[in-house]
């Protein structure tokens, strides 16, 4: 399984949907980036023994996320291409079980600056509902500390000195919020929770951090720290069939959000996003979404939208308002 000099496209068409995937990886979210994810999707997408060992995986497990951190959490970190397709030929049972057993649920709690100022806007106080929640750390967005250019706004829960602060650039028009959110009631739905007491499940989320991003995973650790003096509760549950009990569940006197951030490209195909997007349509609740422009590519081709590479787009209650930076680092307001 070492490295091939492989013809840009692999004849067999299988193999060569993975390789597009690992190429669009490459040049849409890792360039720029994680130098070592760019290399590493550039070189799984030209060596065919990489590929055949992806194409052997369930169509929902060939994610380069899901893939790299298993490498990662198994063996460290190799620091090439090459040590990292020698690593996938020589213990590719291992790897395999990993990628079986876990699944991509990386919690990034900076994300909560680029919902921040949508939650604001909104009547309060809020009942918010986190579909995708994994650890629930996006729950708590009240916990953290917030810097948007020249505004600061600290925790209003918790220990503010303890919390990390998030730091958040600000382009165009964004309404930066002058005041914290007022939360009063919050949960969160996943099919897998994760159990922020358990050391491995703890170390799982860590090793989702990509490399060089030290100061994520910095703030990754002490929101680990907020939410474990905190905790959010989290159901297990999916999407589809157990969201509409949850909002029912709600405070009467709250405003309910249910909101998501890089959770409907992990559902396993079209059709469940589409029931998805249709059954909260339905619901009496304000609709948060922070995802890829191309899981939501309808509703930006009717507004118009073009998101710039490597963005997330920003949506509420299927309008585009925002495009965010994936890790919570930027928002630019669409005018």
């Amino acid at each position: 399984m070492g490295r091939q000099d492989a013809p840009s496209e692999i004849e067999d068409p299988e193999l060569e949907t993975v390789a597009q995937r690992y190429r669009r990886f490459a040049r849409y979210e890792a360039h720029g980036v994680s130098a070592t994810y760019e290399q590493w999707a550039l070189g799984v997408a030209q060596d065919e023994g990489a590929l055949r060992f992806l194409a052997s995986l369930p169509i929902e497990k060939r994610q380069p996320n899901l893939l790299f951190a298993a490498v990662r959490y198994l063996f460290g970190t190799p620091g090439s291409a090459d040590e990292f397709l020698g690593t996938l030929t020589e213990e590719p049972d291992q790897i395999s079980s990993v990628m079986a057993e876990r699944r991509v649920q990386t919690n990034e709690p900076a994300r909560c600056a680029t919902l921040l100022p949508a939650l604001a806007q909104l009547p309060q106080p809020l009942a918010l509902i986190e579909v995708g929640a994994s650890a629930g750390l996006c729950l708590l967005p009240d916990h953290y500390n917030y810097r948007f250019g020249d505004v600061h706004l600290a925790a209003t829960l918790g220990s503010p000195n303890e919390a990390p602060e998030f730091p958040c650039e600000v382009r165009g028009a964004v309404p930066v919020p002058e005041a914290m959110p007022q939360v009063a009631w919050r949960v969160g739905l996943d099919l897998h929770p994760v159990d922020l007491r358990s050391d491995d499940e703890v170390s799982w989320l860590r090793t989702l951090v990509w490399p060089e991003h030290d100061e994520r995973s910095s703030r990754l650790d002490r929101a680990i720290s907020v939410a474990v003096n905190d905790p959010p509760t989290v159901h297990q549950g999916d999407l589809l069939h157990d969201l509409a009990e949850l909002v029912h569940e709600a405070p009467d006197d709250t405003h309910v959000v249910v909101f998501h951030s890089a959770v409907l490209s992990y559902l396993p195909s079209r059709r469940a996003i589409d029931d998805f997007v249709h059954q909260v349509g339905q619901l009496p609740v304000t609709w948060i979404s922070n995802e890829s422009p191309l899981v939501l590519s309808e509703l930006a081709q009717v507004q118009g939208i073009n998101a710039p590479k490597g963005s997330f787009l920003l949506t509420v209650d299927g309008r585009c308002v925002a495009f965010t930076g994936p890790h919570g680092q930027a928002i630019d307001h669409i005018a």
